[in-house]
């Protein structure tokens, strides 16, 4: 197949070769035949395009990829012919295929197969237009989040991911053998993000994190990722400001950009359309009183759950803040309302559409006695929060930060309604394969 006139190229780039012979190398996503005419679907990563054979030109051609399975591995060359009834607009008039491996009983084929037979086989379930579409966007997502946090000024820190300590409480930690002592599977980077911001000003953290929860709803995994900004000298009304013009940023450049992708998902865009600044807020005791109204009631000093957050969230067109938690509902770290101080400067903010909480974040105690005061009360060893206390001792200032996860926010962006589909390997509670 050695020939120096044909371009090799990917389905993504086929419009800048229109006419011309191209070699593309992928796999057989599906086929269909009418008689004279045999069409195959050959997708390479980048998209997936039709390649057409005419029997009467080509007999020995069409038999061989008449008689292929689905995913058999290929080398492909043909003219391209822009063609707007082809999937994405083009089309090879196919001259030549040589077959790397071919495959027969593909284990997933073009039927309804149930979620655990794809959760089984999700290393091949990834192949499919939908998976694909879904993680494309989850890329677009992290590239958007990341463009935006560079470009405001904040510098990307490495958090570790065993440490010696606990950030959302104790009772939700993979704990782990570390030489002679105990060590945890991290829940979050935000204590080392605040060292970093005493020394950057502004940073942030992005990488997996954990939670033992022993929860199967369809809003949580045991591991998934997430990006934490934190800067010094931002207080509570800023820290909410930078969260609204992120998630707005994140949310327009994936439709600029992937929309392709979200027609395949078959997704609401207009739905994604509303997503401007400013976002509603409301605080905590503005939504009790809401909630009080059903008939099942809301008593204060709880924490929301699924239905109180899609009760609330379904009021609003765009994603809503909640604020100013009552202090026994969060963390040990966040910074009290100094006119309120049962109540602390933090936020969560709900997506639309019942997809719930897509970022938590706060202001933190900046007061070193306060801080001890807090760890205590938490019943937390001092010994391994003495880091952490120095930050307040040696030129604390306020400061503050939030956590956005990555699968809520694909989850919600795509219109899914698990997160099981927005990691390539999901991590559940009774599922540790493939």
């Amino acid at each position: 197949m050695a020939d120096d006139s044909v371009v090799r190229t990917r389905v993504e780039d086929l419009g800048s070769h229109v006419g011309q012979q191209v070699e593309l190398r992928g796999w057989l996503y599906n086929k269909r035949s009418s008689g004279k005419l045999l069409f195959l679907q050959i997708r390479d990563g980048s998209g997936i395009v039709q390649g057409v054979v005419y029997r009467p030109d080509a007999p020995g051609l069409f038999a061989l990829g008449d008689r292929l399975g689905q995913e058999s591995s290929l080398v492909v060359r043909g003219a391209v012919k822009a063609d707007p009834r082809a999937p994405g607009g083009y089309e090879l008039s196919l001259t030549d295929l040589r077959v790397l491996q071919e495959t027969q009983e593909y284990p997933i084929a073009p039927k309804e197969h149930g979620v655990e037979f794809l959760m089984d086989h999700r290393h091949l379930w990834l192949r499919s237009r939908r998976q694909h579409a879904i993680l494309r966007v989850r890329a677009e997502v992290i590239r958007a989040t990341r463009s935006f946090l560079d470009e405001t000024g904040f510098v990307l820190v490495d958090a570790p991911i065993l440490t010696p300590l606990s950030v959302e409480g104790t009772t939700t930690l993979f704990e782990t053998d570390y030489f002679d002592e105990k060590a945890y599977l991290t829940q979050s980077g935000q204590l080392y993000a605040e060292a970093a911001a005493m020394a950057f000003g502004r940073v942030y953290t992005f990488g997996p994190t954990f939670r033992a929860e022993k929860s199967k709803t369809r809003r949580h995994l045991m591991e998934f990722w997430m990006v934490e900004p934190e800067a010094a000298f931002m207080e509570h009304q800023e820290n909410m400001a930078l969260q609204e013009r992120l998630v707005s940023a994140v949310v327009a450049q994936v439709l600029e950009r992937r929309r392709p992708e979200l027609e395949v998902l078959e997704r609401d865009t207009a739905a994604l359309e509303r997503v401007k600044p400013p976002f509603p807020r409301l605080t905590y005791d503005e939504a009790v009183a809401i909630l009080k109204e059903r008939p099942e009631g809301f008593e204060w000093g709880e924490d929301f759950g699924a239905p109180e957050e899609t009760e609330l969230a379904s009021r609003f067109d765009r994603p809503v803040f909640i604020e100013r938690y009552p202090q026994r509902c969060k963390a040990f770290y966040m910074q009290p309302d100094p006119e309120r101080p049962d109540v602390v400067l933090c936020d969560d903010l709900l997506a639309p559409e019942g997809y719930g909480e897509i970022i938590g974040g706060g202001q933190r105690i900046h007061d070193p006695v306060l801080m001890e005061e807090r760890l205590r009360a938490a019943g937390l060893p001092l010994d391994r929060y003495g880091w952490y206390l120095d930050l307040r001792r040696y030129g604390s200032v306020p400061h503050a930060g939030f956590g956005m996860g990555i699968e809520r926010v694909v989850a919600w962006v795509c219109g899914l309604p698990h997160v099981r589909e927005t990691i390539p390997f999901p991590r559940m509670l009774n599922r540790l394969t493939p």
